[in-house]
């Protein structure tokens, strides 16, 4: 089992805990949050507790950092926590730049630590099957990638929330949701090539955008097509049209609290099948095979590779947002 230090105990940062309580791979031994109200959640858990990472880093029983914190910390935090001979598991987004991916990417390769990524949707039983299905070519060629992944959470966060800053998180819903979208495209697809996005502010005060629509294009001339909204009651679905079938995921409920999935399949000169997948704890399969990663049991399945395409996907995404033009990577 490998200790960790849960960075930042915001919203996410305590699911992270509650969920790492049952893990028999992975506990958290240290909270660590700038906020007083933080650290007393922490204490509550049974937790030591820490005000900056620094403790963290210099604290022997931990062997790694999740990091929960605001994107705009990662880097720093990361290059950091390398440099302390820690391992690092950071929640999405990455980085907000190439600039900052490649400087964290680079510092955990000189350490010689893992790296995790929290994309838990490619850890979901219906995802790992398509994406098989795209690799084996059962769909044959893949062609174009749909993808939403809409949610009203963010309506109960006050107004000051940094999640709802434009400049903390200038395309809101691209770092809630979308971002998980994107990193699934990737892993089909590869790296898109240019992008093009539209935001807007429709039917909420958020300054930083509650509807955006996505349209990544690839090398090979693939696309995919993302849409992520932050007022729409939640709703999720996947699906990837190929040259000899598709496959669609409808999730049943938030991937935070999974209660399963339906998938349905069709294949040329077949009738479509669809089935009920039972709900995976997605986001601790993620943890736990990071876990496995760093005790040198199993490889990490999301490369360094992907990491990097994803941010500068979430780059370019960001630029089109505010431009309204095609922009390349």
């Amino acid at each position: 089992m490998i200790s960790v230090a849960v960075v930042g105990l915001g919203w996410w940062g305590r699911n992270v805990v509650g969920l790492l309580s049952g893990s028999e791979r992975i506990r958290p031994v240290l909270g660590v949050d700038v906020d007083p109200a933080g650290r007393d959640w922490a204490r509550s858990r049974g937790l030591d507790v820490a005000g900056d990472l620094q403790e963290a880093l210099d604290d022997p029983r931990v062997d790694a950092v999740v990091l929960c914190s605001p994107h705009r910390f990662h880097s720093a935090q990361i290059v950091a926590a390398a440099g302390a001979g820690k391992h690092v598991f950071c929640e999405k987004p990455f980085c907000t730049t190439t600039a900052e991916a490649d400087a964290a990417i680079a510092a955990v390769e000189a350490a010689g630590v893992r790296l995790g990524i929290g994309h838990e949707r490619r850890f979901e039983p219906a995802v790992v099957e398509l994406q098989e299905l795209c690799r084996s070519g059962a769909l044959g060629t893949p062609l174009v990638f749909e993808g939403n992944f809409s949610q009203d959470k963010f309506l109960a966060l006050p107004p000051d929330n940094w999640r709802l800053s434009s400049t903390e998180a200038p395309v809101g819903p691209l770092s809630a949701t979308g971002i998980h979208l994107v990193d699934l495209a990737i892993s089909v697809f590869g790296e898109p090539s240019e992008v093009w996005a539209r935001l807007a502010t429709r039917a909420t005060s958020f300054q930083n955008g509650d509807t955006l629509s996505v349209t990544l294009g690839f090398p090979d001339g693939a696309t995919a097509s993302i849409t992520a909204v932050l007022t729409t009651p939640f709703i999720g679905r996947i699906c990837v049209l190929g040259s000899r079938g598709w496959m669609e995921i409808r999730d049943r409920s938030h991937p935070e609290n999974p209660t399963g999935w339906d998938v349905t399949t069709q294949y040329r000169d077949e009738a479509p099948s669809t089935r009920f997948v039972p709900p995976s704890p997605a986001v601790l399969d993620n943890l736990e095979r990071f876990a496995a990663a760093v005790e040198g049991t199993a490889e990490y399945p999301v490369s360094a590779a992907d990491i990097r395409a994803n941010v500068r996907a979430f780059e370019a995404i960001t630029r089109s947002a505010l431009s309204g033009a095609v922009e390349k990577l």
